[in-house]
């Protein structure tokens, strides 16, 4: 054995732990010589050497490459494809699946033009771990990617995407974008400070994400964003863009309604819409939704969010401060436990009522406090049941604490009638006179 020969099996030897098979095709005649295989391609009972191997090759990735990745491999394996494609940049690597037995793995193909252009050197490579390692490299990166765009404490997007965005929406507007069409909805939580304050940052830190939920729950379409402590921030599109003015609408009233209550989280909100002839860009819209939502946050804080009180009709006599609050207090522990249906209670010393906002909405009823509700509601009654209604509420306005079971047809504000079931109670003072009635009625 010559020197040649002894280098080149030291090579072929340090190169046979790095490759699964080496191989040398001779481009004037299409014969090749394989110099060795690994036992992951035993099964494949390759030829130590053999003929036309262009034709041999198409064979094989016909038997062994993934059906997906076989136009790529035999347009790569094509003679004048590879030859030109050689003579450019002297080598080529190619990445597909092969599949041996139950087995799917990935091996990188490796085609080295020689210095004489009349041989080509080729290498095959398991590249399945690396391949599973780089997959998971990525699967990493994105979790980490995606940590970076997250808010932590309520999972929605944060600042940092809340930036992004901002600034795609700044490059379409700036580049005309004709199509270009979004609205803001600006969010921020009442008293968050002194939640936070007076029982503790845990409870401030679950008022965070009842509010994103709320948030989130109206607006399903739209991308929503907490851009800081309180202050969340809704860029709408879609079908949510559409209805913008019903789901606003619907945020509003939802806080209204936790604001009297005091059963959930209570949003500041206002909204604006991307105008291409007036905004320059997207903080103008922003800075408009800003402003509404401190005029509504204002409105909140002072009360004046709540349905006017109807004065009473038949005298002057109106229920003093302290009345007013016990009916809201026990009106809020009855639509806390109520679940389905319409809560109504009435203190019967004034003739003064409170609805749920529902009812309210649903029947076109002016306010949610009302004074002599009861001729009030006799007015959406279908006829034919008010005689049964009237002696219902005489009986209980003549202290007889027996209700009857009873139910009636009301007009909805769209004209259409339901069915609607009573289920009353009445509460008696120290002397056992009615004071309070009131209950939930059921649509059937």
């Amino acid at each position: 054995m010559n020197v040649d020969q002894v280098a080149f099996g030291q090579v072929a030897k340090a190169l046979a732990k790095h490759y699964d098979s080496m191989y040398y095709v001779d481009v004037e005649t299409d014969n090749f010589i394989e110099f060795f295989h690994s036992q992951m391609l035993n099964e494949l009972n390759l030829p130590e050497q053999g003929v036309n191997f262009f034709d041999f090759m198409t064979e094989q990735a016909h038997r062994i490459v993934h059906p997906d990745d076989l136009g790529y491999i035999l347009k790569l394996i094509n003679k004048d494809s590879l030859l030109g494609k050689l003579k450019e940049s002297s080598s080529s690597i190619a990445v597909c699946r092969f599949i041996l037995g139950s087995e799917i793995f990935h091996i990188c193909h490796i085609s080295i033009l020689c210095e004489d252009n009349k041989h080509i050197l080729g290498c095959i490579k398991n590249i399945e771990n690396e391949y599973q390692e780089r997959e998971a490299q990525d699967l990493i990166l994105q979790s980490v990617q995606r940590l970076a765009r997250m808010d932590e404490l309520t999972g929605i997007k944060n600042k940092n995407a809340y930036a992004e965005r901002v600034n795609e929406i700044e490059f379409m507007i700036r580049n005309k974008d004709m199509n270009m069409e979004f609205g803001v909805v600006m969010c921020d939580i009442n008293d968050l400070k002194q939640i936070n304050d007076t029982m503790g940052h845990s409870f401030g830190d679950e008022s965070i994400q009842k509010a994103s939920r709320m948030i989130c729950d109206i607006y399903k379409n739209s991308s929503v964003y907490r851009i800081g402590g309180d202050e969340f921030v809704v860029i709408l599109a879609g079908d949510d863009y559409k209805k913008r003015d019903h789901l606003f609408y619907k945020l509003k009233k939802e806080s209204e309604t936790n604001a009297k209550l005091r059963s959930g989280p209570v949003v500041a909100s206002g909204m604006a819409v991307f105008n291409a002839s007036v905004d320059k860009g997207y903080y103008e819209v922003f800075e408009r939704a800003d402003g509404h939502m401190y005029d509504n946050k204002k409105k909140l804080k002072s009360g004046n969010y709540s349905g006017v009180i109807l004065r009473p009709e038949i005298d002057n006599v109106t229920i003093p401060d302290g009345r007013k609050r016990t009916l809201d207090k026990l009106f809020a522990a009855m639509y806390t436990m109520a679940g389905d249906g319409y809560v109504f209670l009435t203190d019967l010393r004034y003739s003064f009522s409170r609805w749920s906002l529902s009812l309210v909405n649903d029947f076109g009823l002016q306010s949610e406090y009302m004074y002599h509700v009861e001729d009030i509601w006799a007015r959406f009654i279908h006829p034919d049941d008010l005689d049964r209604y009237r002696e219902v509420v005489d009986a209980v306005l003549q202290n007889n604490s027996v209700l009857y079971s009873i139910s009636y047809r009301a007009q909805k504000a769209d004209g259409t009638y339901v069915i609607l079931k009573p289920r009353g109670f009445v509460l008696n003072d120290n002397d056992g006179v009615p004071e309070y009635f009131g209950g939930i009625i059921i649509p059937q």
